[in-house]
């Protein structure tokens, strides 16, 4: 299924005015009192839109995908405990990120350091990401989005809930540089559907196939 073509927004440059500029306000007489001015409303912060269809989608995909996960899960976390050199230390790691409308949580991740070739074995099928299905449970998370980031400087991002995979993982994986990465998750914020979600999902086994064997 072909992912939906790239679409850059025109730019549209304002208007010059041609009209007599407008002049100051005169100053109040002596001996009258002046107008009274009452203070405006205080604009309200637009409404982070909810996409029902989208969370309902990630709570059944989800759900299915930590049942079929699970012995994974179990058999990564396992071999990371044995291949740790200190013992005490926790498997799971728990990294900040902004979600949806800011809102700061955080990721739930395999800690892969320390544990030499089994860790970056674990990492290279990516198994240490599967522990963020319970932050998409949790509704902190959905299953295709923009990579989760502690702080960002692009306000769209935080427009929907960052994702476990996204348009420019499945595009090149982490080849892109950092304004095109930038982009595509621009593009998926402002035109992601449910059939975008589903043409990623579907990419994104043969695109860690690829990264791991490149």
């Amino acid at each position: 299924m072909p992912l939906p073509p790239l679409s850059f927004p025109k730019v549209r440059r304002p208007a010059r005015r041609t009209g007599p500029r407008p002049q100051p306000a005169a100053a109040p007489r002596p001996g009258r009192r002046p107008a009274l001015r009452l203070p405006r409303p205080a604009l309200r912060a637009p409404r982070v839109p909810a996409y029902p269809a989208k969370r309902a989608f990630d709570l059944a995909v989800g759900l299915l995908l930590l049942a079929a996960a699970l012995p994974a899960l179990l058999g990564a976390a396992a071999v990371l405990f044995l291949a740790r050199p200190r013992a005490g230390r926790g498997i799971l790691l728990r990294e900040p990120a902004a979600g949806l409308g800011g809102r700061p949580f955080r990721t739930w991740r395999l800690c892969t350091a320390g544990a030499g070739r089994a860790g970056a074995a674990v990492r290279r099928c990516g198994l240490d990401a599967l522990p963020q299905l319970l932050n998409v449970l949790r509704g902190e998370m959905s299953l295709v989005g923009p990579r989760p980031q502690a702080r960002t400087d692009r306000p769209d991002r935080l427009l929907v809930r960052p994702g476990m995979t996204g348009l420019w993982q499945v595009s090149a994986r982490s080849d892109l540089p950092w304004e095109e990465m930038a982009l595509l998750d621009r593009h998926y914020v402002e035109s992601h559907w449910l059939g975008m979600d589903l043409a990623i999902l579907a990419r994104t086994p043969r695109a860690a196939r690829e990264h791991r064997h490149a």
